[in-house]
């Protein structure tokens, strides 16, 4: 008797957890894995990898002892929006600078949202949150993005 897929949603949620968990695991093969006390570059991959196939492991079998609800339609205007808004982060990061881009990716992410209007609410977090990250990340761990970009600094 084989087995029947009662949960679709956690099948498919198991199978792109195995497919990313194992692409990973490629991936990483090719750096060095080092010890647990002298972490190699492919260390930290590589156990990620292996928790994510292993929770992918987890929802198939969920997926044929569990009864669940069917796949629902996909929001395809949010799941743009998303990539999109890190495509936007990524391009703008280094011309415009750390602001303009932190700026972009939460104003093009929230669009996806039928939440989401522009308050003084959103926006002051808008700005806590472009603080924060520019505090954090560029003072406080030294990460090699300029705060304002050679689009206005020439």
């Amino acid at each position: 008797m084989s087995p029947t897929i009662r949960a679709p949603k956690e099948f498919w949620m198991g199978l792109l957890y195995l497919a990313l968990g194992g692409a990973g695991i490629l991936i990483a093969q090719h750096y060095p894995f080092g010890t647990a006390s002298r972490m190699g570059p492919g260390y930290l991959p590589s156990l990620v990898c292996g928790l994510l196939m292993l929770f992918g492991v987890i929802s198939l079998v969920r997926a044929v002892r569990l009864t669940g609800e069917p796949i629902g339609e996909i929001a395809f205007k949010p799941l743009f929006l998303v990539l999109l808004s890190v495509f936007a982060f990524a391009a703008l990061s280094l011309r415009a600078g750390l602001v303009i881009a932190i700026i972009a990716l939460v104003l093009i992410s929230a669009a996806g949202s039928r939440y989401f209007t522009f308050s003084w609410k959103a926006m002051a977090g808008m700005l806590v949150l472009v603080a924060f990250c520019s505090l954090i990340f560029v003072r406080g761990l030294g990460v090699p993005l300029p705060l304002i970009g050679t689009w206005f600094t020439g």
